[in-house]
Parts: C-alpha cells; structure tokens; sequence
C-alpha cells in the first residue's frame, strides 16, 4: 500500500492564526518532511478557492501555483491535487501549466481531474452552476483534449462545451504520454465510465462498503469497453486522527471541535463528528487493521489529511512508525506502540515492498555502441559479437615546464610545423627539372 499526504493550504480552516507571511514556511516545511522521510509517495494540494465547511473568507491558496512551488522544492515524492476542477481552466492552458510543472519537477506531476461541485465558489468566480451532466461532459472533452497535447504535441477537437483548432503545446511534459490521469468521483453511470476510458487512477468512497461497491461499477465500465480492470489504480481519501491511546484520540478530536469553532462555530460539533466517524480514527493497532481490510477490498493508496499538521507533526510521525514501511533493516523499538513491533524488526501487515512510482522521461537516451564495445559486446540482437579488446591507455606524465636560458645563453630557434619546415625546405634532387620547352608552331601556309 502507498500512502499520500495532503499539505494544508487553508481551505479546510488548517492555517487559521498563522500569519499570512508565515504560510509558505509552515507549508514547505511539511513538504520537506515528506519529501526527506520514506514514509509517504506523494504529497496533495486541494483546487477550491473559496474555504469549507462554508465560504467564511479564511485562507485558500491556489492549487497550481503551488504544485509549482513544491515542484521546484522537493525531489522525491510526487505532486497531485485532489482534484483540479476541469471547468476552472480551460483544458488546453490547463495541459500548458501541468506541463511545465512537470518539466519543473523532473517528472513527478500527476493530475488530478473532476467536474467540480463546490456551487458557492462556481458562481462567484462566474463560472454559473451547469447541471451535472454537463460538468461530466466537460471533464470528457476536456481530458481528450489534455491527451492530445501532452502525446502529440497538437490538440484539436470540436466539442459542445470545448473547440481548440491547433492548439500547440512545446515542450512536451517529460513523462510520456503526459502526468497520469487521477479522475475523481463517484458518480457510478458517467463520472466512473470516463475513469474507466480514461483514468490511471480513480479515488471515489473510501468507506469499505462503498468502496467495494465503486470498484464493482468501474470493474463493469471496464468490462463493457474491453479495458483491462486491473491496470487502474484505485485510491480513497482518509481523515486520520491517531493516538497512542484511545483518551489520546478523544483529546485530539476535542482539539479539532475547538480549533473549528474559532471560525466556524455553528458548524464545529458537526466537523468534529465527521473526523470522529472516519475509518482511520483510533490507535495504531486499529488504523494497522482497518487499512488492512480495505487492502483486501483493492484499496492500495491512500491519501491521508491530518487536521492538526500545520500545528503540531505528532500525528503524522505516529503514523508513519504504524502504518507505512520503514527504510529495509531499520528497526523499530518495542515501545514505538507500533503492533508486531518487538525491538528487531517490525511485523506489521502493510509493511511490504513498496513499488516506485513509474516515471518515463523523455529525456532518457540508448547507450551509443561506442560506449557498449567499451563493456566487451555490441548492443543488438541475439547473434551481436563482443568487440576487440581495447589496448590499455597509456597515462602520460605532463611535461616539466622549460627552463628559462640565463643570461648569455645562446636562445633555442623557435619550433615550426612540419607543413611550414615543408613549404619553406628546398626541393630534393630528384624534383629538380628543367622546365619542359614548349614546341614552336609552324608558320600556317599562306594562300
């Protein structure tokens, strides 16, 4: 299992009473950790510009201009956003920016691609409020046309909602084929239909019921357009509130009650009893468990939020001793309250091998054959031959510099080239010809 960390930009109230200037350092900080760290594969930003549970003025940072913020801050994990809304953007310029961060960070972009449902912010940025059949079919032309640019280079399509006539797009993002397509929702006729078409990865529902029940609508999209089901990797979003102890939990959800009602009264008890209702909520051994049960159901990444992140990393440093591999041949100590933990090594039921995020640059070259003879073979089909063995390399000692003549020493004639000695050489003997005599004419004959 891989796991996600979301980076707190203030939209779901996770900045409130840090001051504005201090906002950057609070946020690359967590970014740093998670880059450094082995525990996490990626880190997420969301892409809202107006705060939840209700619009309320708090601090929302913009999504892109953040991915290339961390682009160009971090080397390892991989950069998402859960998710870029399509109507936000127009999708070629979209394809642009997604591009260039992706040149940015070496190659770690992904996308993550939804309709949208956040109406209070749609209609006061002017983007009104279409039905949600529309949103859908904006997400499918929008997603065609981010293709196109991203593999060829060139988009064109003639679409109800989008028309782009030779829309051009260079340099081409380092990953083939362009960032992988995350498609998130859960709307089981149209939105999982185009992640079965489209989609890398889906994130919908990450209750266990509804998880399973998701991922058999997608496994029937699949079936019914010929696409192997298992090539999509499916991933949910989690609330996480972990403790040591169960007291440990109720004090953390108590904190996240009176954190919201600072600017959110009315809605605090209600927020409060949502993180309390999240699958991973409780100790280590319990998250240990649910997270192993959702594996059971084809859940294999797992994007996590940690309320209290930008405040206090005890959280986020209590989940990454419990629930995700450690480096090979750490150990963890008896009382890091990890289960299966007894001092050598860690015994856990999520820890195993984990897999590299495939990346592709295009920049990658072939070896020349010049470099292959150099390892004793040729690189070609089955029947390629070793090449002869180069003879060893002699290393030449520099030349002592010349000594300067002292004083009445008689001075060494300048060195020429071999062509100039040539050039300016008398001829040899056997060059030394008359010159050949011409024949005189005879007079013509006169009439």
């Amino acid at each position: 299992m891989r796991f996600g960390l979301f980076i707190p930009q203030g939209w779901r109230q996770d900045l409130t009473g840090i001051e504005a200037r201090d906002h950057w350092s609070v946020m690359s900080g967590l970014a740093t950790h998670a880059d450094q760290g082995d525990a996490f594969d990626s880190i997420w930003v969301y892409d809202h510009f107006h705060a939840v549970p209700e619009p309320n003025g708090e601090t929302t940072h913009e999504a892109w201009s953040l991915m290339n913020a961390y682009a160009a801050t971090t080397s390892r994990v991989t950069l998402g956003q859960m998710c870029t809304c399509m109507s936000y953007r127009n999708p070629a310029y979209l394809a642009k920016v997604a591009a260039t961060a992706d040149i940015i960070s070496g190659g770690r972009v992904q996308m993550g691609i939804g309709a949208g449902w956040y109406e209070h912010e749609w209609r006061a940025y002017g983007y009104g409020f279409p039905r949600p059949g529309e949103r859908i079919a904006m997400l499918d032309e929008g997603v065609q046309i981010m293709k196109q640019l991203w593999t060829n280079g060139v988009a064109t399509l003639d679409g109800r909602h989008y028309q782009v006539d030779g829309a051009q797009l260079a340099p081409l993002p380092l990953q083939v084929d362009g960032p992988p397509l995350w498609i998130a929702g859960g709307g089981e006729r149209k939105t999982l239909r185009v992640a079965a078409e489209h989609a890398a990865y889906t994130n919908f529902d990450g209750t266990p019921a509804g998880f399973a029940h998701k991922s058999q609508v997608l496994q029937e999209h699949c079936a019914a357009i010929g696409r192997n089901y298992d090539e999509i990797t499916r991933s949910a979003n989690y609330n996480v509130v972990i403790g040591s102890t169960e007291a440990e939990v109720d004090d953390r959800i108590a904190w996240i009650e009176e954190h919201y009602a600072r600017t959110v009264p009315d809605k605090a008890p209600e927020v409060a009893e949502e993180f309390r209702r999240g699958p991973l909520v409780g100790t280590p051994e319990q998250i240990v468990e649910k997270l192993t049960e959702l594996r059971g159901l084809g859940m294999t990444y797992a994007i996590t939020y940690f309320a209290e992140a930008a405040y206090d990393r005890s959280g986020i440093e209590l989940f990454e001793r419990a629930g995700v591999r450690p480096r090979r041949g750490r150990t963890l100590p008896a009382d890091s309250g990890v289960p299966g933990c007894d001092g050598t090594t860690s015994r856990s039921p999520l820890l195993q091998p984990r897999r590299a995020p495939e990346r592709v640059s295009r920049t990658r070259r072939r070896p020349s054959p010049r470099r292959c003879r150099r390892r004793g073979s040729r690189r070609g089909g089955s029947g390629s031959r070793p090449g002869p063995p180069r003879p060893p390399r002699r290393c030449r000692s520099p030349r002592p510099p010349a000594a300067r003549p002292g004083p009445g020493a008689r001075s060494r004639p300048a060195r020429t080239s071999r062509r100039a000695r040539r050039a300016t050489s008398r001829s040899p003997p056997w060059r030394r010809t008359a010159p050949r005599a011409t024949p005189a004419r005879a007079p013509a004959p006169q009439a």
